[in-house]
């Protein structure tokens, strides 16, 4: 797949994933932990900056946080540009590349177009997104949001991580300017199409032994925040009999959800995370939050399945003397990519089959304003957002080879995608 005979003027894939193995490990959890603004993605970012700098790419962060690294034309005009990348920032105790990848492949994609003699007759950037994950604030693909202004301003300016931090004091004290975040118009106006490539979330690949897939879909998902309100208490002076715990109904609430999607042919729900308050080992919790992942190919039936949570919740706390929240944090519906780019890339790396994914990627927001498309890398163990996240060294070079070949095919072209 692609020209193997090629080999990158700057190194690989595999050495550029070792370069940053040390930035973000996780002790406790194991695997990378590297949310938004911390001191491991702050690292990481300049990682690429310097990366990119190297290549001769012209870099600098937006007003919400995207960067962008530009190889221009010799015009010098940046417009209906082919975009590549991914993101750098984790999930807590996650693998080593989701998101890492698709941004150390751009940087050796570009090695290779260089190596191969080719100059862009279309603009080509890099763009790291940030937040993709959501590991900090709650909202997956932030900076895409923003970007496309899928998200209202005032809301993320306001958005707290569990430090009871707002996303606007975070950002200030990083440098960024909150006032300014929002819908980007002049940057979106440069864009002609973005190409994201991730390691795949999942077996297909592997089932399939390919080292490299196409995208066809995103499953339509979203996450909400359920709280159950009981009476906080004295672990020793409360009669089982008196209490309204919280906790109670929580744990039946869990999984109820478990019960309810087992109900819908392809559905998945998930509790990832759950949080009693104030969390003292003899205390009765006042209140106990959690976070649902909802996510199935129908719209409709992922919004059938979320009711069905959110009335089973409200019985279940009642018969515990409890009351509940439940509100909406990202709803994204199912994403088709663009058709004729897919087909395009079809040609350009033939020998690769399509897939859909299950999991959300920036690709899929940006999709309803440029034609977009997605590479995934085979993950032999089919694990992610874990440390047991794997890929072969000689599938990250073909991946970015595939990548390569694919732009290559792109930026010597004229926009005709409808």
């Amino acid at each position: 797949m692609g020209n193997s005979a090629m080999k990158p003027a700057f190194g690989t894939v595999t050495g550029l994933m070792q370069d940053i193995a040390r930035i973000g490990a996780d002790k406790h959890r194991g695997g990378y932990s590297r949310p938004v603004f911390s001191g491991a993605e702050t690292e990481l970012r300049s990682w690429f900056s310097e990366q990119a700098g190297r290549r001769g790419l012209d870099v600098y962060t937006d007003v919400n946080g995207i960067m962008w690294a530009w190889w221009d034309t010799s015009i010098g005009i940046r417009r209906d540009a082919v975009v590549t990348g991914s993101h750098l920032d984790s999930v807590p105790g996650g693998g080593a590349y989701d998101g890492p990848l698709g941004v150390a492949s751009a940087l050796i994609a570009i090695d290779i177009l260089k190596s191969r003699g080719i100059r862009p007759r279309r603009p080509l950037a890099i763009a790291v997104f940030p937040e993709e994950e959501g590991s900090r604030f709650g909202v997956a693909c932030l900076g895409s949001r923003l970007l496309t202004g899928a998200i209202d301003p005032n809301k993320v300016r306001n958005l707290k991580d569990v430090d009871g931090n707002t996303y606007a004091d975070v950002a200030a004290a990083n440098g960024q300017d909150p006032r300014f975040i929002g819908a980007d118009l002049s940057a979106l106006n440069q864009l002609g199409l973005f190409i994201e490539l991730h390691i795949e979330q999942g077996r297909g690949l592997f089932d399939l032994d390919q080292p490299v897939a196409i995208g066809s879909s995103i499953l339509g998902h979203g996450r909400w925040k359920l709280s159950v309100y009981g009476q906080g208490n004295h672990a020793g002076t409360t009669l089982m009999s008196d209490r309204h715990d919280p906790m109670i109904a929580a744990a039946k609430i869990l999984v109820g959800i478990r019960d309810a999607a087992t109900k819908y042919r392809d559905a998945r729900a998930t509790v990832g995370r759950l949080q009693p308050i104030p969390g003292g080992t003899n205390v009765i919790a006042s209140r106990v939050d959690m976070w649902v992942d909802v996510r199935h190919p129908k719209d409709e039936i992922t919004a059938s399945l979320v009711e069905s949570i959110h009335l089973n919740a409200r019985l279940i706390a009642a018969e515990e003397g409890c009351n509940i929240a439940f509100d909406v944090e990202s709803l994204s519906p199912t994403v088709h990519f663009n058709t004729s780019l897919r087909e395009q890339l079809k040609g350009l790396i033939p020998a690769a089959p399509i897939l859909n994914t299950g999991a959300g990627h920036d690709a899929g927001v940006l999709a309803s304003h440029i034609p977009t498309a997605m590479l995934f890398v085979r993950n032999p163990t089919g694990i992610s957002h874990s440390p047991e996240e794997q890929i072969e060294d000689a599938d990250s070079e073909a991946g970015a080879l595939c990548l390569a070949d694919a732009l290559s095919g792109l930026i010597g072209r004229a926009r005709h995608i409808g």
